[in-house]
């Protein structure tokens, strides 16, 4: 069993597959646009799905992508371009093949530093993206 906010070395982080950093980029990108709303607004459920599927859709992950790119550090750049073109299982319903890439690409760098455990890093690329 792994402990809750277990991290590991970046030389494994780095090697792993960018679609499965991005799988676990979805969901901290997910719950870092969830606690933003809770916290700022007191909003009911419904609401606050409503807003958080605006952030978290693949367009939504896009404009964060585009937003986020010029302060990548070289190997973020580098995660981000793995995950941007590699060959993933499903299509996206509701965005282009462009903003899906984008978004995979995001979610990926995200996964990355949340497994080796740079939250503050994480904390300064989706700055602003609760508001």
């Amino acid at each position: 069993m792994v402990n809750f906010n277990a991290t590991m070395p970046r030389e494994r982080a780095r090697g792993m597959n960018a679609v499965v950093l991005a799988f676990v980029g979805d969901a901290v990108y997910s719950l870092f646009v969830r606690e933003g709303l809770v916290f700022g607004h007191d909003y009911k459920t419904g609401t606050l799905q409503k807003l958080a599927a605006a952030h978290v859709s693949a367009k939504g992950q896009a404009a964060a992508a585009e937003r986020a790119f010029p302060s990548l550090t070289e190997e973020e750049r580098e995660i981000f371009l793995r995950g941007r073109n590699a060959k993933k299982p499903t299509k996206s319903k509701n965005a282009s093949v462009a903003e899906y890439n984008l978004s995979t690409a995001f979610e990926a760098v995200i996964g990355f530093l949340y497994l080796v455990g740079d939250y503050a890093r994480i904390g300064e690329l989706l700055a602003g993206e609760n508001e």
